[in-house]
């Protein structure tokens, strides 16, 4: 017996030296394209790039044509085909679309999202595309949407920044904007305030478990099956804070669930569209359904939690590599206060923001698309692809361009493509013109702003910044008095020849923003 115990130690140390010794190699492989290791496939390759996942992606792309299949451990049979190109990407989300849909796995690996949109095929996404659709249309939608917007950013964003600007201390924009969000989308959707976005920066756990989720999402799509379901036997690692965090969303979601179902049931009168709430109108669309498992409770969480994933991480994270990407650019900064200010004079000298018509701001919607369209491939943008230029999204008669959905996935595409896209942009919009009137930021020196392991492209450090008011900076600048000739936006930038160089991962869209396409390799 003893014998065999030896045995089995020495067979599993030969195993964990080999797999060190294949680890090695690939480390110092010099090509990019990953080795295809017998019974290992791809994955030694993945776990040396684990710290820059979302560029190695994109070197892989590159070199490839922009198509490239992942091969998965042999035990797992899930390989993993990847595209940047739009052809595929259009063919697969829009032409084909039937043919791809997410499929049992994805719904395995995103459980925690159910029944709702994002996870579902067949007729149940079809019924949550046509209400979601209807409500969104609704004549009351973009006024109630409007009003929430600029209620938190004057009683919440404006406040937080005068005090810490005054302060002047160093604060972390991306989680200002994450918790700028979550209580835009929370108002929206339940009609209630968590109230994050506050001095005191209270802590919220269900704000904070959504980030937890998106990152454990990551890494279970990453990840060959047989470590997740060991981590969720043992309860260690991904799976128990995805656990956490389930039970966390759970508890807030229902709480305020039940709290609108028994307001719903007090009301007398019929539903009016001058009293118009999104929370009323979902609680009155979803109460007869159940979804998958015949629970209408369990299918309302479902479409709420897909909806407050979708309005709280990827506006909050646009916003911080918007602001990231302005301030390596400062000559695209003046341009855009610039616009502010013409937008203003034309309203007779006004000042209140509420008049800006945000759709006239041409320049400021190049810049918030050239944000997102951080799938940075010389096949598709040029040989300036590295290049952070709004023009390339004005015409030459200053319209703006709109880009086929199938080369700018930003808001998925096909049958699948963002309901919510027109919201995301009067969001962006509103918050990036009030902090560009009022602040000039500056990154802090040797903050280091890399790409987290996510499936919403978020700074893994966060981004440190200090506010400087306008009022101060204009005292180094200089105004022309036949306009707005605003020189440069502090005294502290330099070198404002042209644009900087884009730091930012390529294609990371195809894993946050794509079908997941297992089904495609499994025909």
């Amino acid at each position: 017996m003893g014998f065999l115990v030896y045995l089995f130690i020495l067979f599993l140390l030969s195993i964990f030296i080999s797999f060190l010794i294949v680890l090695h190699i690939s480390r110092q492989k010099n090509s990019v394209i990953p080795i295809n290791w017998p019974l290992l496939g791809s994955l030694p390759a993945t776990i040396v790039n684990a710290h820059r996942l979302h560029d190695y992606a994109t070197d892989i792309m590159a070199c490839n044509d922009g198509t490239f299949v992942f091969k998965s451990p042999l035990t797992t049979n899930t390989n993993k085909l990847c595209t940047t190109n739009p052809s595929d990407v259009h063919h697969i989300l829009s032409k084909n679309f039937s043919n791809y849909p997410r499929g049992h796995r994805f719904r395995k690996i995103f459980d925690i999202l159910g029944d709702g949109f994002s996870n579902t095929d067949g007729d149940l996404w079809h019924f949550h595309r046509r209400t979601i659709m209807l409500l969104l249309k609704s004549p009351c939608f973009g006024s109630l949407l409007e009003d929430v917007i600029w209620n938190k950013v004057e009683s919440g964003l404006l406040p937080v920044l005068e005090y810490l600007s005054m302060q002047e201390v160093e604060i972390d924009l991306q989680d200002v904007f994450e918790r700028f969000s979550f209580d835009t989308i929370c108002k929206l959707l339940f009609d209630h305030d968590p109230k994050s976005m506050s001095l005191d920066f209270a802590y919220i756990p269900c704000e904070k478990a959504l980030s937890e989720m998106a990152e454990v999402m990551f890494w279970r799509y990453i990840m060959p099956r047989n470590v997740r379901k060991l981590q969720q036997l043992l309860r260690i690692g991904n799976e128990k804070k995805l656990s956490d965090a389930w039970k966390i969303l759970d508890e807030f979601i229902y709480t305020i669930v039940a709290q609108k179902q028994d307001e719903l049931n007090k009301l007398k009168c019929e539903f009016k569209d001058e009293n118009f709430k999104l929370s009323t109108a979902l609680l009155r669309e979803y109460k007869d359904q159940g979804g998958s498992t015949g629970n209408p409770n369990k299918f309302l969480r479902d479409a709420l939690l897909n909806l407050l994933v979708a309005g709280r991480d990827t506006t909050s994270s646009a916003l911080s590599w918007f602001f990231y990407l302005l301030a390596k650019n400062p000559m695209v900064e003046d341009k855009i206060q610039e616009e502010l200010h013409r937008e203003l004079e034309k309203e007779m000298g006004e000042k209140d923001f509420r008049a800006i018509e945000f759709d006239k701001l041409i320049y400021l919607h190049g810049a918030l698309s050239e944000a997102l369209s951080m799938g940075r491939m010389k096949s598709i943008w040029g040989s300036d692809c590295m290049e952070f230029k709004p023009e390339r999204w004005i015409s030459v008669d200053g319209r703006i361009i709109r880009q086929p959905s199938y080369m700018f996935p930003a808001f998925n595409a096909g049958p699948r493509s963002c309901l919510g896209k027109n919201m995301s942009f009067t969001q962006l919009k509103i918050v990036a013109a009030t902090i560009i009137y009022h602040y000039h930021v500056d990154l802090v020196e040797g903050h280091l702003v890399v790409p987290s392991n996510s499936i919403i492209l978020k700074m893994k450090n966060g981004l440190k910044v200090t506010l400087t008011k306008r009022s101060e900076v204009k005292k180094d600048e200089q105004k022309d008095r036949t306009g707005w000739n605003w020189e440069p936006a502090s005294a502290k930038i330099k070198n404002r020849t042209g644009p900087t160089i884009l730091p930012v991962p390529g294609s990371y869209w195809f894993l946050s923003c794509l079908q997941m396409l297992e089904p495609v390799l499994e025909k």
